[in-house]
């Protein structure tokens, strides 16, 4: 019996793969641009050009009357941003806006943080439901939320007064006084708005290291102190993302006052974005244009000094 051999050839070494040539890498380039074009084109249609028209229009003496023919506007250079910042319906917006956000932006911080720890560490059972609860105001109806609220706050046949007098409390006019209406709207946002930074911060608490926490357990450190110490520092990027964020947004708040008050009683509740509103709705673009180009302005402020005071160092 004779044995036969099966020659074959053996796999030489793996060719290298050749430069892409010039002719390939302009087709990929085509292939981006024609993939890219669509968006640029939206982005400078509905953006870029509305974003740059009002600023122009904020330099000139524009009205509803000129909208027929923008080009024979005049221009009158900061007399726009000048007559907003000497208008007492604009300062006073200005003063309601900054009292917003300077109770309404540290409460909704301290709202969203306590629920996620709470969730992260204290509350085990039924824990998807409450996500679910502290969530839903986000996602309801600003309008929807308003109502309910104004319900809630009836002088006369509201919930929160009538638990006020079962207890042998003053019974306020929370939306008719002028005293009490910002407060009472700043309640509802911080209600509304916290979800949003709590599932924010529970993915930051979710984040730090456990062995972290174990060591300093070890070490004697309480709870507190381990809070302080180590998760707080560890949170510092989600601290500045959700501060950021929340701040832009009441600082352009409008929803609240103009769904609930109407600016009122005496003005006590319009906000910047509301008195920007009423300009355009007056006719008057160009001083609208400016009072908005303010916002912009004290927005990219406020939010370069959180940037410097809350980054990591």
């Amino acid at each position: 019996m004779t044995s036969t051999t099966v020659t074959g050839t053996r796999a030489g070494p793996r060719r290298a793969e050749k430069p892409r040539t010039g002719q390939l890498r302009r087709a990929e380039h085509r292939a981006a641009w024609v993939l890219v074009i669509p968006f640029c084109l939206l982005f400078l249609v509905f953006t870029l050009w509305p974003v740059l028209q009002s600023m122009f229009m904020s330099f000139t003496d524009t009205r509803a009357r000129d909208l027929r023919t923008p080009f024979s506007v005049n221009v009158i250079g900061f007399a726009n941003y000048a007559k907003a910042l000497s208008d007492p319906v604009f300062l006073r917006a200005a003063a309601n806006t900054a009292a917003f956000v300077l109770f309404g932006v540290p409460l909704t911080l301290a709202a969203a943080l306590a629920s996620a720890v709470a969730l992260d560490k204290g509350i085990t059972r039924l824990r998807g439901l409450f996500r679910l609860g502290f969530y839903t105001p986000v996602i309801t109806s600003i309008v929807a939320v308003a109502v309910v609220w104004r319900f809630l706050l009836q002088p006369d046949s509201g919930l929160v007064n009538t638990v006020l007098g079962a207890i042998g409390l003053p019974e306020p006019n929370w939306l008719g006084d002028p005293y009490t209406a910002l407060p009472a709207l700043v309640a509802m946002a911080v209600w509304r708005n916290f979800g949003t930074g709590m599932i924010i911060f529970l993915a930051g608490l979710q984040s730090v290291p456990a062995a972290l926490q174990e060591a300093a357990a070890i070490d004697g450190a309480g709870a507190w102190r381990r809070f302080w110490a180590i998760t707080f520092p560890l949170l510092r990027p989600t601290l500045l993302f959700v501060a950021v964020t929340t701040t832009i947004g009441y600082l352009q708040f409008f929803e609240e006052p103009f769904v609930m008050t109407k600016g009122g009683p005496l003005n006590s509740t319009i906000s910047v974005s509301m008195a920007t509103y009423q300009q355009f709705g007056f006719g008057n673009y160009g001083l609208a244009g400016a009072m908005s180009y303010l916002i912009f302005v004290v927005i990219a402020i406020v939010t370069a000094l959180q940037f410097r005071l809350i980054r990591e160092r």
